[in-house]
């Protein structure tokens, strides 16, 4: 773990706007700097919000982002960019919808996927980024990251590059308010999880620790009001802004192997990102506990969790998930035992995120995990 004299460094956008109607700031943002081709990029059930975003000149809107996107779908966001060459992107969705656009801003310049995978590979970008979240979850609004799936191998990638931070964002909880209680819960389960990540992290830093702290605390607190009551609008308003912390942990951190042995989930079984972290959850905060003993207290005590060991911490946040209706086992969610060891070793080769955790895990070590949410 690292003290405070441990260098870092953090990217932010250059407009942050917060708050019930601040969507139409936007509007007035993109006025102000003179955009007038507008490029807009979502899903279909997003369109008719659009005009929340008091949008100026010409508007073009692609809604077909697809959930847990792949480069195939990446590649017709570029098409339809490239048609409308726009000077401004927005992405309006969730976190799916926010990666793509980042991407597609990135890409129109002539560089191919493949050319910027990894860290700062990007060459530069075409156009101003917009970004306005509609779950609270992925916190892709705050980050410096964008995550696409590789068709021909089904593995996500990551690009990271300070060209993929917006220019803007708008964080406006009255968009979040039909957000489904299914959808509420396990999007305010991936915030959490990226603060307790990066807070157990072997890169940890005494100044994202800070901001671990207040989203953690923020979802142990609201989540449990936003899904019983979609229309609470402090709550909806209060995960926001526990994702948005949670994507500032994503920049100099980033997760662990919470999020590694996550991934195959979603791109094997098609399960939503949200979800898939809150069936590993239980399991890896567990795992974790002998050696982050003292900010595993702190995290189980902001969820009222027993930390007296192992099992009672795994019992206990598995219990706490499930209390939103959130199915925690993974033969419950289309998984088959023989697909378990496959996965395993796909997880473990993520060592991007693998070699941040704070307890080495072996392949066989994963697979117990895998078994254990099965």
């Amino acid at each position: 773990m690292n003290d405070y004299a441990s260098p870092l460094r953090l990217f932010q956008p250059r407009q942050f706007d917060y708050g019930a109607g601040s969507a139409a700031q936007v509007g007035v943002w993109a006025a102000t700097e003179g955009f007038g081709r507008i490029l807009v990029l979502t899903q279909k059930v997003m369109v008719p919000l659009i005009d929340r975003l008091a949008l100026p000149g010409q508007v073009v809107v692609f809604d077909g982002v697809q959930p847990e996107p792949d480069s195939a779908n990446l590649a017709q966001a570029l098409e339809a960019a490239r048609a409308a060459a726009p000077d401004l992107v927005i992405g309006f969705g969730g976190g799916s919808v926010m990666d793509l656009a980042k991407l597609v801003t990135v890409l129109r310049g002539g560089q191919e996927l493949a050319d910027v995978i990894g860290p700062n590979r990007v060459a530069g970008r075409q156009n101003a980024l917009a970004l306005v979240p509609t779950t609270a979850g992925t916190g892709s609004e705050a980050g410096i990251r964008a995550l696409v799936t590789d068709a021909a191998t089904m593995n996500k990638v990551a690009v990271e590059s300070r060209h993929l931070m917006p220019d803007m964002v708008a964080l406006d909880p009255d968009l979040t308010m039909s957000v489904p209680p299914a959808v509420t819960a396990a999007t305010g389960i991936d915030a959490m999880a990226h603060c307790v990540e990066a807070f157990t992290n072997r890169k940890a830093h005494p100044l994202i620790d800070n901001y671990a702290r207040l989203g953690f605390g923020l979802v142990a607190r609201y989540l449990p009001r936003a899904v019983r009551d979609g229309a609470d609008a402090e709550a909806r308003a209060a995960l926001l802004l526990a994702a948005y912390y949670g994507g500032i942990c994503l920049g100099p951190v980033n997760t662990a192997a919470g999020h590694a042995l996550a991934y195959p989930l979603g791109t094997r079984l098609k399960l939503a990102h949200g979800l898939a972290n809150a069936v590993i959850f239980p399991h890896v905060l567990a795992f974790n506990q002998p050696v982050a003993g003292a900010k595993t207290a702190e995290i189980a005590a902001a969820l009222g969790l027993r930390h007296d060991s192992e099992a009672a911490l795994r019992e206990d946040a598995a219990r706490w998930c499930a209390q939103f209706g959130v199915e925690m086992r993974l033969s419950r969610l289309g998984a088959t035992e023989d697909q378990l060891a496959g996965w395993a070793a796909e997880a473990h080769a993520i060592r991007r995120l693998m070699d941040n955790n704070p307890r080495d895990m072996t392949v066989d070590e994963v697979l117990t995990i895998y078994r254990a949410a099965f």
